[in-house]
């Protein structure tokens, strides 16, 4: 039975400072994140009754807001400090916008926004997944492959020069119906890619995610849905649908954390015009039940031994 978890900041984090890099892969079962907006996070904890395992933000290496003060650029408030606070022992899934800004980055004009998120994680002291430049073959982010995989390292480099040691590198795809060239054409590298990471908007995609997570277990890294959400669906019938084939993809790959964004995309005003819908799980009783059924199935939700899980 689900039962709400209250614990605000009564322990301290597990002192990351000073250990091994680590790809933080849970060791039994699933690892739950929810995204994005803190209304929305905190909607999904009020109507389930359970805090997730993690919390998912964005921030962008233009500004690096949303880390220590809350932003909100059209998609709601974005307030990383918030859940390292509340909730110490939780995740967190961190995504780097880099739309427009891989010449200056390579050239040092965002040197001191790194030392920032730089210091900003070693004082989160808990797990950071970190998403770099999210979506990299996306058309729309119209990134150069090689000047991404540049500016990929150059930020891994200096976060490792500046002692960062609790973060895993997560190299994320759009996984498109119709892909953008060649994946590794965008490869970093394995010394600097902890895990390999999907969108999953609509089933169709399922089938290049596929593809990508077959590349990636030849590279020995995990896999991971690093954003999804059933966008654009109206009835209540494809919904339903769309959450079988999610949770037959989660079961069936080994996908070993899954990352949901639980909006209502018409109220906010960036992705209004997208007509995604109302996405949020507890607004159908079916798919609510669909959910609270899966999650029953070994997702690590928050606890106070939940890092002992994550190695």
């Amino acid at each position: 039975m689900f039962k709400v978890i209250i614990l605000w900041a009564l322990m301290p984090g597990l002192c990351f400072a000073g250990s091994l890099q680590h790809p933080f892969i849970p060791q039994s079962g699933k690892l739950l994140i929810i995204g994005q907006q803190k209304d929305i996070i905190d909607g999904y904890i009020q109507s389930m009754g359970i805090v997730p395992g993690g919390f998912m933000v964005y921030t962008s290496i233009q500004n690096m807001d949303g880390l220590d003060q809350p932003a909100d650029h059209g998609s709601g408030i974005m307030d990383a400090q918030y859940y390292v606070n509340s909730y110490p022992h939780a995740a967190i899934q961190l995504a780097l916008y880099m739309v427009g800004a891989l010449d200056a980055t390579l050239a040092g004009r965002y040197d001191d926004n790194i030392l920032k998120l730089a210091q900003w994680m070693k004082n989160a002291d808990c797990p950071i997944y970190f998403r770099i430049g999210y979506e990299f073959d996306l058309p729309e982010n119209d990134y150069d492959p090689e000047k991404y995989q540049l500016v990929y390292r150059y930020i891994v480099d200096h976060l490792r020069v500046q002692g960062v040691n609790n973060v895993a590198y997560v190299w994320h795809s759009a996984s498109m119906m119709e892909p953008k060239g060649d994946f590794m054409d965008w490869y970093p590298g394995d010394d600097y890619v902890d895990w390999f990471a999907v969108s999953i908007f609509n089933p169709m995609q399922i089938a290049t995610a596929r593809r990508f997570f077959a590349i990636g277990r030849q590279h020995n890294k995990p896999s991971m849905i690093a954003e999804s959400t059933p966008a654009g669906l109206v009835s209540t019938n494809a919904k339903r649908e769309w959450f079988r084939h999610y949770f037959d993809f989660i079961n069936d790959d080994d996908i070993k954390i899954v990352c949901y964004i639980n909006s209502d995309w018409d109220v906010e005003p960036l992705f209004k015009s997208s007509h995604w819908g109302d996405e949020r799980i507890q607004n159908d009783p079916e798919i609510k039940a669909m959910w609270i059924n899966e999650m029953n199935k070994g997702y690590l939700q928050y606890s106070l031994d939940m890092f002992k899980e994550l190695r």
